[in-house]
């Protein structure tokens, strides 16, 4: 395995059910890399990111993460290593959970506060985060009156609470407003500029997503891969129309792209 590798998927299937939601996969994620997942919904990208989250195990194939064997790791400790948003585990945020607690509870891998007891630098690294993403001022409001685009910058913030090793993004911009949408792939974009971030992987089914600073892209269908590699080789109009099934023309303008049908 290479040793710069913090995700090394070697032929992963994941099968539930007699039906495969992911077939034969490899694919490989080096430190300090930016990744698009995209495809169209059922294309298995979610199933692909649990497996790099290690929240699933393959039915055949092996995975690697941070360095680490699925199935042979303590998984709880891994997970520790891995900032994770998605909306799944928005789902599980108390309602009149504050949001600074949404953040700092992360420290300690749990959703909830309930009697732990955070250092000062822990409630500063919070804020800091929470400002970084452009809701600091939200911070003593309950996470169940944020709109849709905030309590998506504040599970980013969580995600980014322990320092992580890899970073992964489901579906972030989903369900956004224009203007929600293109705040949040701003902020998306320093993340991917900054040296100090960690490895990114973020997962859409939206070229118009995709921020600048993200130099790779995993194409999927129907659990399968149809090209992988570097942005600017791979998202290509005759790939994206593979991908979609669907002929497609994509277009790039100041480092964003956008597609339409052909």
């Amino acid at each position: 395995m290479n040793p710069d590798a913090v995700i090394s998927v070697d032929k992963a299937t994941i099968t539930r059910g007699g039906t495969h939601l992911i077939r034969q996969i490899s694919w490989q994620v080096e430190l300090d890399e930016r990744w698009v997942v995209l495809g169209p919904n059922g294309a298995g990208k979610t199933s692909l990111l649990n497996l790099a989250a290690a929240r699933v195990h393959p039915t055949r194939g092996t995975v690697h993460v941070l360095g680490e064997r699925l199935g042979r790791v303590d998984i709880s400790e891994l997970r520790t290593r891995i900032g994770f948003a998605s909306a799944a585990l928005a789902g599980t945020v108390p309602a009149d959970e504050k949001v600074l607690d949404v953040v700092v509870t992360a420290s300690w891998s749990v959703v909830g506060r309930f009697n732990e007891r955070y250092d000062e630098m822990d409630v500063l690294r919070a804020k800091g985060l929470l400002d970084q993403f452009g809701v600091a001022s939200l911070a003593d409001r309950t996470f169940g009156t944020l709109s849709e685009g905030e309590r998506k910058r504040v599970q980013i913030a969580r995600a980014l609470m322990t320092d992580p090793e890899l970073l992964l993004l489901d579906e972030p911009a989903a369900g956004l407003d224009l203007g929600a949408r293109e705040d949040l792939v701003r902020r998306l974009a320093d993340l991917a500029e900054d040296p100090d971030s960690p490895a990114l992987v973020l997962v859409t089914h939206h070229v118009e997503e995709i921020p600048p600073g993200f130099g790779h892209v995993l194409l999927l269908r129907d659990g399968g891969v149809v090209a992988q590699g570097l942005i600017e080789e791979t998202l290509t109009s005759e790939n994206l129309s593979k991908t979609f099934d669907l002929p497609l023309t994509l277009s790039q303008v100041d480092g964003r792209f956008a597609a339409r049908a052909s």
